[in-house]
């Protein structure tokens, strides 16, 4: 399988600012071709990776005032072996966390899902999730988190991939969430997915259904969106002019959102 994906953001920075970009592919065990440029009305600026955990790569940009234009893309080919397991992440990914407020759910979940346990419990949630939950852009705001998205019905991917996490969070089940490249995804855009733990390895679980699962490309891992937000910005202010995300794949993948898929 061959990935093509590409990421361009235009910003008006008001102030000088510290940038953090969470847009690049994650480390893995294939083939990866990529560039990412920075500009600031025209002249350059460095660029400098700092790893963190599962792969992922944040890229630290000291911006000027002005117009800063960055520009990613990269090409893979292959795919790696399914993630490893570190028992530390099956004790932080149980807890609670800032948009994934599984204490909060728990009375719901172990009423809704009480009899439920391994594959047949992820199955329960993400059909409940996608029957009780409308995807609409701009339905939510950034500071949502699982309990709103339970309470309004609506939401965007990572309000969906908040509520799934929690939900099993809530079960006992280790969950995560990743942001992803997803070919095939309609509107196109950076995506957000929930993965569980089960059966001795992370599992894609999706109820948006909007994108097959079998070629999303990682980009970041964590407990939620805290993790994985693709733009952070100290010190300054900013305006996001415009942006644009591409994924493709030169391998046709049909996914009916049942079986076990890992994100690699």
């Amino acid at each position: 399988m061959l990935r093509s994906v590409a990421a361009h953001l235009s910003l008006d920075v008001h102030t000088p600012l510290e940038l953090l970009l969470c847009v690049a592919v994650a480390d893995g065990p294939f083939e990866r071709t990529e560039l990412m440029l920075a500009r600031s009305d025209d002249a350059p600026l460095d660029v400098q990776e700092i790893k963190s955990p599962h792969g992922g790569r944040v890229h630290r940009i000291l911006a000027p005032a002005g117009r800063v234009v960055i520009d990613y893309q990269a090409t893979v080919t292959g795919q790696g072996p399914v993630p490893p397991v570190e028992d530390v992440d099956l004790v932080e990914y149980r807890r609670p966390s800032r948009y994934a407020e599984s204490d909060r759910l728990l009375a719901f979940a172990r009423d809704q899902f009480r009899h439920l346990a391994g594959a047949e419990l992820l199955d329960a949630v993400v059909t409940w999730v996608s029957r009780h939950v409308t995807y609409l852009s701009g339905s939510s705001l950034p500071t949502d988190g699982a309990t709103d998205t339970l309470l309004k019905r609506r939401g965007v991917c990572r309000d969906f991939a908040h509520l799934v996490v929690a939900l099993l969070r809530a079960c006992d089940v280790p969950a995560r969430l990743a942001s992803a490249y997803a070919p095939g995804l309609k509107p196109m855009d950076f995506h957000a997915v929930a993965e569980a733990y089960l059966e001795g390895g992370w599992h894609v679980v999706d109820a948006t259904h909007l994108a097959p699962r079998q070629s999303l490309l990682r980009i970041a891992t964590g407990r939620d969106a805290t993790d994985t937000a693709f733009l952070s910005s100290y010190g300054g202010s900013l305006r996001l002019r415009s942006m644009t995300v591409t994924a493709v794949t030169d391998t046709a993948v049909q996914d009916d959102g049942t079986g076990l898929v890992a994100l690699r």
